[in-house]
């Protein structure tokens, strides 16, 4: 009878490495839309203010890109009213104008007066989201981010508008959406002490939703929205 000994028995292998899981690289939009975005950003902030003149080497050196995203990138901004191209010269950032202020102000009184009729009786979800909006864009102010708190409030507006229904309106107002954006920095710039004043109104615009009264809601909103339009011809309130 054979003994059995420790060296018959065999030994276990050692486990194989298993190699760690790959993590996904994050894959970086092209190069023409992140000059595209970084540009509108810095107009619509107003780090690029009306009248400066941007080259195509001083933007793709910032973003990292050659020069042919930077081409198109601006091509695709002058389009959109934000620059105008100037063959080897470079692009200047169109100003705010008086007449494009009012166009502004008479396309959204058109809006934004009809949808708060029709926002009345309005419902729980609309004035929850517009409570919501409203708290933010108080701690915005009160932080000093005049850019976020321009967002939050074209954003409050655009709720309104949206709880209409009315799918062509909501996207003729999308398209506003960038202009608004870029008076309402260059506003809360130039007026500090309108921040203020927006907030309340705001308030009395939600005041009005939230117990029903659709005439005290439009004549609210087309008393806000006009301001713009003393704005547009110096006289500011």
């Amino acid at each position: 009878m054979r003994t059995c000994c420790i060296y018959d028995v065999p030994m276990p292998s050692a486990p194989s490495a298993v190699p760690a899981p790959e993590k996904p690289s994050l894959k970086q939009p092209p190069a023409a839309d992140r000059v595209y975005t970084h540009v509108k950003r810095g107009v619509l902030e107003r780090r690029y203010e009306g009248g400066t003149l941007l080259t195509e080497g001083e933007l793709a050196e910032e973003v990292g890109v050659s020069r042919t995203p930077v081409r198109e990138a601006l091509l695709r901004l002058e389009v959109e009213g934000l620059i105008r191209l100037y063959p080897k010269k470079g692009a200047l950032v169109l100003p705010v104008s008086a007449q494009e202020i009012a166009d502004v102000v008479e396309t959204r009184q058109l809006v934004e007066e009809h949808a708060a009729r029709k926002a009345v009786p309005a419902p729980a979800g609309l004035i929850a989201r517009l409570e919501d909006l409203l708290a933010r864009q108080k701690e915005q102010a009160a932080a000093g981010d005049l850019a976020a708190a321009a967002v939050t409030d074209r954003t409050f507006h655009a709720e309104i508008v949206r709880s209409g229904g009315n799918e062509i309106l909501a996207r003729l107002y999308d398209q506003l959406r960038d202009r608004q954006l870029r008076m309402g920095v260059a506003v809360m710039h130039s007026h500090p002490d309108r921040i203020a004043k927006t907030l309340t109104e705001h308030e009395e615009i939600l005041q009005a939703l939230r117990s029903g009264d659709a005439e005290a809601a439009v004549d609210l909103v087309h008393r806000h929205v006009s301001w713009f339009s003393h704005l547009a011809r110096g006289e500011v309130r």
